[in-house]
């Protein structure tokens, strides 16, 4: 089944359908000049040797990148683009800083599936954030179709907690590195994923290159791997309430953002965000 909704980025519609389902498409799309200056960023950052820049295993594909507004002038106006700052802030109830920053490169018939899993899962059990009153906008720089690795959502299962997380003895430790990786530390067991497809459905998460989705920190979501001559590259910016700040984070700085200072929009020319009416694809 395909939907289409247009909904004003502040109308009361925005956020009763994020609150009810955990994800919505947003009606705007940033121009193709836009995409193209965001392409070349990503390029040259994933050329660099960088702990921000993570790998596929055992090679040498680029399979995400991390924190790049703390070093990169396009994307760290991209993170005070207005109108972002505004739909954030509409949605999370309150002012917001960038707790999160990255891109995840799914390289044409090479990058793999992201299993089963909550964002809010890694941010409650190794940074300590209260609550998951945060958002995750999601902005691919590639059309994103069935064959190349869209993201999955299952609709309001940001409304049931967190879902098997795994015993922690006082000597465990953690690797951050589990946290970028196909092979994640905290994951949602595939039998529970189907059994919440059938009683919830799902969303495949398609799109033309610049669009915008906001989905929720605790929704159940996954991604399959790129079957395609066509890379997937999906920008994802999160945006946290100032007041759920972790207290004590340890991970690296790239994965957790220590300024908690509140946004505020500014304006770049470089960064053109229209309204569209005829952008707002999905399938479930």
């Amino acid at each position: 089944m395909s939907t289409s909704i247009v909904i004003n980025r502040t109308s009361p519609e925005l956020k009763s359908t994020y609150d009810k389902d955990g994800s919505c498409r947003l009606p705007y799309r940033f121009d193709d000049d836009t995409v193209e200056l965001l392409r070349q960023r990503v390029a040259d950052i994933s050329g660099q040797r960088r702990p921000e820049v993570v790998h596929e295993k055992d090679s040498d594909v680029v399979r995400a990148i991390h924190g790049c507004h703390e070093f990169d002038d396009v994307c760290a106006a991209l993170v005070r683009h207005p109108q972002l700052v505004e739909m954030a802030e509409t949605l999370i109830g309150g002012p917001v800083y960038v707790y999160q920053f990255k891109v995840n490169l799914k390289q044409a018939e090479e990058g793999a599936a992201w299993p089963w899993h909550q964002d809010f899962a890694f941010w409650s059990e190794e940074d300590a954030m209260p609550r998951p009153d945060a958002v995750n906008f999601a902005i691919p720089l590639d059309e994103v179709h069935e064959d190349n690795g869209p993201l999955v959502v299952i609709p309001g299962s940001h409304t049931m907690g967190l879902f098997d997380l795994p015993d922690k003895s006082e000597d465990s430790t953690s690797d951050w590195r589990q946290h970028v990786s196909n092979d994640l530390a905290y994951t949602v067991n595939d039998d529970r994923a189907e059994a919440l497809i059938e009683e919830k459905g799902k969303s495949v998460i398609l799109g033309r290159a610049g669009s915008l989705h906001a989905f929720h920190p605790s929704i159940v979501h996954s991604s399959s791997n790129n079957r395609s001559a066509d890379r997937r590259a999906l920008l994802l910016i999160t945006y946290n309430a100032v007041d759920n700040a972790p207290a004590n984070p340890t991970r690296p700085a790239f994965l957790v953002g220590r300024d908690t200072t509140p946004v505020t929009g500014r304006h770049d020319e470089r960064l053109v965000l229209a309204q569209v009416a005829d952008d707002i694809r999905a399938t479930a």
